[in-house]
């Protein structure tokens, strides 16, 4: 920390402004790079090794207030850019000095990384919240890493193979309206659990339903449009649950409605529009079973389902959209895009999401 600053205080090259925030200085690359300020725009996340330097604009998501074994506060919180995220901690922090960090926001800090227990950590020595620019917004908000644009022309393709009219009318409702088309091709697929990026509900979504598409025909029995069309619309509520334009959280809708039951009235809303503006009268049962498949999706309650899935599509829907999940994220724990040969343990620390410690090698890599 630098105690003659005041946290609101970001520090530059040159002297700490006295009153408030400055505008947020350039990003610089770590202090050890042979890159320059002049050259190399910034070191970015998934590109660190063990016992760097760095410093510059950052994201900090989950920050928390802990307590050492001596009974000392410290920080606890992950730092990320664009490319992925670190777990953080800053051992030595006065109590008002941290009440003036965003608990999910942006921040300069001054740090190295650290290996420990087999994972990559940093460690700050100085931090201060900042307000970033809409240009450095973009190096510091993880995306995914196809273009929006081109997996949204995919996933058309594969509605645009929808049999049944309704089914078609239905996807095309939801298709034409640009507004919630568009935060579709920005929305991550969760705050922090899994594909928690930019994009990453598009991403998501056309996982499941390429999934679907080879799937479907092993079980003649299964209506392909019915799993196609439920796994389309099943997570589209997060569009209205999740804030996104600068840190990942919820909206107050998303807090006290939550995207299983927002998506269930969104649904009953396009279809009346559909019965409305074509005259087309949607299949007795249709819009019940979808409505099904998006508050059972979750499987059981204890995981936020309000009802278990009770339909053969709604169960194939639900363990797609599990396995899809749950595979994205031992992914990303155990064989994240930064190396991790460097910093020794086969093993992972405990993913609590999935509850055990994940084995990292690859035997046939």
């Amino acid at each position: 920390m630098h105690p003659s600053s005041p946290a609101s205080v970001v520090p530059s090259a040159a002297n700490p402004a006295p009153n408030g925030p400055p505008p947020l200085p350039p990003p610089l690359p770590a202090p050890d790079s042979p890159a320059s300020p002049q050259g190399r725009a910034r070191r970015y996340i998934k590109e660190l090794g063990p016992n760097e330097r760095l410093m510059g604009a950052f994201s900090i998501s989950n920050a928390q207030l802990g307590k050492t074994k001596q009974d000392k506060p410290f920080l606890k919180a992950l730092i990320g850019d664009r490319s992925g995220q670190l777990p953080a901690r800053m051992w030595s922090i006065e109590v008002n000095h941290f009440r003036r960090l965003p608990t999910d926001g942006f921040v300069y800090l001054e740090a190295e990384t650290q290996p420990y227990q087999g994972e990559l950590q940093l460690i700050i020595h100085v931090i201060d919240p900042i307000e970033p620019s809409l240009d450095q917004l973009r190096e510091l908000m993880p995306c995914a890493p196809r273009p929006a644009d081109e997996m949204f022309a995919e996933l058309r393709a594969i509605l645009d193979t929808l049999q049944h009219p309704a089914a078609r009318a239905l996807a095309d409702a939801y298709l034409s309206d640009q507004h919630l088309m568009d935060a579709f091709r920005r929305c991550p697929a969760a705050k922090s659990m899994h594909h928690a990026y930019l994009g990453g509900l598009l991403e998501h979504t056309l996982q499941l339903v390429k999934l679907a598409a080879v799937i479907c025909p092993l079980y003649p029995k299964i209506n392909r449009d019915v799993v196609i069309l439920g796994l389309f619309l099943h997570d589209l509520g997060k569009t209205r649950e999740l804030i996104y334009d600068r840190t990942f959280g919820y909206t107050d809708r998303g807090e006290l409605v939550g995207h299983i039951v927002e998506g269930a009235i969104m649904l009953h809303d396009k279809a009346q529009h559909v019965m409305r503006a074509s005259g087309l009268r949607l299949p007795a049962n249709f819009v019940m079973v979808l409505q099904h498949i998006i508050v059972s999706h979750h499987g059981v309650p204890e995981f936020g389902a309000a009802k278990i899935p009770a339909t053969p599509e709604a169960i194939l829907v639900s363990m797609l959209d599990n396995m899809d999940a749950k595979t994205a994220m031992a992914l990303a724990a155990a064989r994240p895009d930064m190396c991790t040969e460097v910093f020794g343990g086969n093993f992972t620390e405990k993913q609590w999401a999935l509850d055990t410690k994940l084995f990292r090698p690859d035997p046939l890599a």
